[in-house]
């Protein structure tokens, strides 16, 4: 369980690369002037802003509409290597194709053109709709390759920690080589850790007759999985409170580089606050579980994230740079720290463990569907926070004098208020999940 909670974790990779670097990229606008030379792909503008913020909006919004198709191609796919295996090697092929693409080829290099902004965006949604064939196959087999809810939920937690270390390698990591290398060649030296995405291809074992066809397993198409899956009331419920939080939560990612540089916050001081206890925050986490359930597991840390963003917007905007300000972004990290591994974790084991009940009830598996849903709703969330806030913040913040980026981590904390609010409406079967007591 251990490895193949690892399994993901360059391909995940490859995705905040191109949500928090390679994006950012495109545009000067955020940038403190040191920055430019290595953040930027050339040092100026390469597409026209309002109109790549429709196209990152729209390749959010495919990248969450494309999860239902091919969640239902996967689910129902028969072949004599099974229907997981090759659906992530497909995936995982074009989505580091699209990678290249958009991290080396620029057609005009001129400037800010309709033309870059066509291709750039086009690109995008491309490895959009394969980063998601990729993942959505890997997350389904979560359902499939164990067998009950603890089990579950331990690869859920291991996933969690590798996102968060990951995520020192692109915050920490990558930060630090971009004080000196182009964003395009780091872009490829973090490109090998895909490759983990080849562990599932030799540890899934599914069962198949003589005709290829994979043994126990009721299948149905796209439109009654669709339906299957928007019945369970529970699910949808989940969904509304997932999509607040994924905003909040992507609208800082895909924003911290430029947010960092534009306040004059040290990010790889914070980041490593952030990051490096997360394993330790993580027990915390599930002892909470087990006691009281998810639904207390949740609030805590919606309350306890959003709390650090309201602080670092305070830290940001209003103190100078100098020491207290570093020691109070450092408190703003740890206290964000407290949560921040646990919003990764519920992505992956509340779906597969709803899909794990559906399976039971009806002995339908399209566990599948369960993540390519929640990827249509955070796919709407993250395009509205980084395709349209973002962008907006960006712009506004080229103005002289303007302090519109610093507004975005109030912005974030206050999803996750909302957020917090929204787990009142869970049903008792979903917030009692996890405790230990509970039958």
């Amino acid at each position: 369980m251990l490895v193949y909670a690892v399994s993901g974790m360059g391909v995940n990779m490859l995705n905040l690369m191109m949500g928090s670097y390679l994006c950012s990229a495109l545009l000067v606008g955020g940038f403190g002037v040191d920055a430019i030379p290595f953040q930027t792909f050339l040092g100026k503008d390469l597409v026209v802003a309002a109109v790549w913020a429709t196209f990152v909006l729209v390749a959010k919004i495919i990248d969450g509409i494309i999860d239902i198709p091919m969640a239902s191609f996967t689910d129902n796919l028969r072949t004599k290597w099974g229907r997981r295996r090759p659906s992530i090697l497909i995936g995982l092929v074009l989505t580091v194709a699209a990678y290249l693409l958009f991290a080396l080829v620029i057609p005009n290099t001129s400037g800010a053109t309709l033309g870059n902004t066509i291709f750039f965006g086009v690109v995008l949604c491309v490895f959009y709709s394969f980063y998601t064939l990729t993942m959505v196959t890997y997350y389904a087999t979560f359902t499939e390759i164990v067998d009950n809810e603890p089990d579950r939920t331990f690869m859920s937690n291991v996933k969690s920690v590798c996102d968060i270390f990951y995520f020192i390698i692109g915050y920490v990591l990558v930060r630090i080589l971009l004080n000196g290398i182009n964003i395009k060649y780091v872009a490829l030296i973090v490109l090998p850790l895909a490759l983990t995405m080849l562990i599932p291809l030799f540890m899934i074992k599914e069962n198949q007759d003589e005709l290829g066809n994979v043994e126990k397993v009721k299948s149905v198409n796209l439109v009654q999985s669709l339906g299957h899956t928007f019945r369970n009331k529970t699910y949808v419920l989940w969904m509304c409170v997932y999509a607040l939080m994924t905003f909040g939560v992507q609208l800082f990612l895909g924003g911290i580089n430029e947010y960092f540089s534009f306040v004059g916050l040290n990010m790889m001081v914070v980041m490593a606050t952030s990051f490096a206890p997360v394993p330790f925050t993580l027990i915390l986490y599930n002892v909470i579980l087990r006691k009281k359930g998810f639904g207390f597991a949740f609030r805590y840390v919606l309350l306890l994230f959003g709390v650090g963003m309201f602080a670092m917007f305070f830290v940001g905007k209003f103190l100078g740079a100098g020491l207290p300000k570093t020691i109070l972004s450092v408190v703003c990290g740890l206290i964000c720290s407290m949560a921040v591994g646990s919003l990764f974790a519920v992505a992956y084991s509340v779906p597969a463990q709803l899909a794990a009940e559906e399976e039971a009830r009806t002995g339908i598996s399209n566990s599948a569907m369960y993540f390519a849903v929640q990827g249509l709703f955070s796919g709407v969330a993250s395009g509205l926070g980084t395709g349209v806030v973002l962008v907006a913040l960006k712009d506004a913040s080229k103005k002289e004098g303007s302090q519109a980026m610093a507004y975005m981590t109030l912005i974030c904390a206050i999803a996750m208020f909302v957020a917090f609010a929204g787990t009142y409406i869970l049903p008792k079967s979903l917030v009692m999940m996890g405790k230990k007591d509970n039958k």
